[in-house]
């Protein structure tokens, strides 16, 4: 079985990749590119057939990014300085 971790340290953060009886691979990687390799390899939801984290440890999926832009709070309108 493979196991995918996010390691950080205060610099940087890396991707490890274990799986057995092969020395782990561990390389610095973006969170961007780690989610990709999570996609990938297939352990970033549950799937049918896969065992990964999430069927093992009865995960759920974490909520998709929201998207922020000017749904959030409604602006102030700007008080216009002309006398």
């Amino acid at each position: 079985m493979i196991v995918i971790r996010r390691l950080v340290d205060r610099h940087r953060a890396y991707t490890g990749i274990f799986l057995p009886g092969v020395p782990p691979k561990i390389f610095p990687t973006s969170d961007h590119e780690h989610a990709r390799i999570l996609q990938i390899y297939k352990q970033d939801r549950p799937y049918e057939g896969i065992i990964n984290d999430f069927s093992e440890f009865d995960l759920t999926p974490a909520p998709g990014p929201r998207n922020s832009g000017s749904a959030g709070r409604p602006r102030r309108k700007r008080q216009s300085s002309a006398s």
